[in-house]
């Protein structure tokens, strides 16, 4: 049911970190044949081998629709075991693509009941810079879903968000970065003040960090969960490159900056640890491109484009935490710093080379549900 009238602030709701208890995850089996080259032959094992590592410690919701159910259901039944698929529900919603953290429900709690919140969702621009030209379907999951499964909801859809554009501590800090949130192809009717005071509404947030920057050549205009992550409150991991004729290196250095500058809604200084990004940038093959089939307005890609490869793209799930893996050197430094940020869970490394040539990765894919009481 849509809740009118108040908002979660008013209520005393709010947005816990991702790593505190879960009911369970949010992710949609991957379609787009713009986004998943060869009809995501590649990525739909990846996906499979995820929702099999969460399934051992909380739910499963996999958005489906009748085209990509068999073939989910194939897969999965093949991987999982039948105690594993005790966890999983499958939801029957159709999508335009499969980047659940951006446009599922973002969840709030009041320490007992879970709410979903509802955020306008434009293909990250809409006709200024949409990655796509329909989105329609996109849109309307975040209602749809809390629909399907009974959870109460709060209606942002005057406001446009993806989930991936912010981070939240718990604790009432929300970090997000200018480049995104400011960008004219999300609200450009509102300044800086104002979107703040729809982020502390909707989030229960008491104070905002505006990074200047996000990771280089992401086409979400940036989002925070590609460049910083907390791990504890007042405890972040940010991307970073020592190489200093990286396009990436003045950009963490512009963040870690801030960071050392600004004190978090509880006034604490933040603790960094810094991961560092694929030392050899990750870009488009021509196989990749072959395998592409690109509708009318949709975003092309093209040989050698460098991706957003960042390991700071993670998901933490109860009592795991599934890490990019990019065939690359700097590979195992993520899993050792990433893992010393989370002694209490199992870092698992995620080949994640056939997510990314869809345009994000694994914090993208998923949307975590908070533990509740009921």
């Amino acid at each position: 049911m849509r809740i009118k009238g108040n908002t979660p602030l008013q209520d005393g709701f709010y947005m816990p970190a991702e790593f505190s208890p879960q009911e369970g995850c949010i992710l949609i089996w991957p379609h787009r044949k713009g986004s998943w080259p060869h009809e995501a032959r590649e990525a739909e094992p990846i996906f499979a081998e995820m929702i099999c590592k969460l399934l051992k410690t909380e739910t499963v919701y996999l958005v489906v629709e009748d085209k990509t159910c068999d073939r989910a259901k194939a897969l999965l039944e093949k991987t999982a075991s039948e105690k594993e698929l005790d966890n999983l529900r499958y939801v029957h919603i159709e999508t335009d693509d499969a980047w659940a953290r951006d446009t599922a429900p973002t969840f709030v709690t009041d320490g007992h009941v879970v709410r979903g919140v509802n955020w306008m969702f434009n293909a990250w621009g809409g006709e200024y810079d949409g990655l796509y030209s329909s989105w329609e379907k996109d849109d309307a999951l975040a209602a749809s879903f809390c629909k399907e499964l009974g959870v109460d909801y709060y209606d942002a859809a005057d406001f446009v968000l993806e989930g991936g554009s912010i981070h939240s501590d718990g604790e009432g800090t929300v970090i997000v970065t200018e480049s995104c949130l400011l960008s004219p192809g999300r609200n450009p009717n509102l300044g800086k003040a104002q979107i703040e005071d729809k982020l502390k509404a909707f989030l229960g947030a008491e104070k905002i960090i505006w990074l200047p920057c996000g990771i280089y050549n992401d086409e979400t205009n940036e989002h925070v969960d590609n460049v910083c992550a907390f791990y504890g409150p007042g405890k972040v991991l940010l991307a970073w490159t020592d190489d200093k004729c990286d396009p990436q290196y003045e950009m963490s250095q512009k963040d870690f900056e801030f960071l050392q500058n600004v004190t978090d809604a509880k006034g604490r200084h933040f603790e960094i640890k810094k991961v560092l990004i694929p030392k050899k940038p990750v870009t488009v093959s021509e196989k990749d491109l072959l395998g592409y089939e690109f509708e009318e307005g949709e975003d092309v890609r093209e040989v050698g484009e460098r991706l957003a490869a960042s390991y700071v793209n993670f998901y933490v799930g109860n009592g795991i935490v599934l890490v990019p893996q990019f065939h690359d050197e700097n590979d195992e430094n993520a899993l050792k710093v990433i893992g010393e940020a989370f002694p209490d869970r199992e870092v698992f490394g995620v080949d994640a080379v056939s997510l990314i040539v869809g345009g994000g990765n694994i914090h993208c894919l998923t949307q975590q549900i908070p533990a509740s009481d009921r």
